[in-house]
């Protein structure tokens, strides 16, 4: 017998430098989106801040290659 646990996605915010407009929101969203459980993306260039919402938590070293690939820095999470 199999027991399957489920549980619900993960929200995460991030701090990223660089972003200026909604081009950028759009550049960091692309790569944030192709991560493997990656469900939603809000890249918000005014405050710094994308939100990232996965089926598990997204390891820190994908994220940041992610956001590094679009041409941004991640300086840090949010929350």
């Amino acid at each position: 017998m199999t027991i399957e646990t489920t549980t619900g996605p993960v929200t995460a915010t991030y701090q990223v430098t660089g972003m200026s407009c909604g081009h950028c929101e759009g550049a960091v969203t692309e790569e944030l989106s192709a991560l493997e459980g990656v469900a939603s993306v809000e890249a918000v260039a005014a405050t710094g801040l994308v939100t990232v919402v996965s089926a598990a938590p997204l390891p820190g070293e994908a994220v940041r290659a992610a956001v590094d690939e679009a041409g941004y820095e991640l300086v840090g999470t949010a929350s």
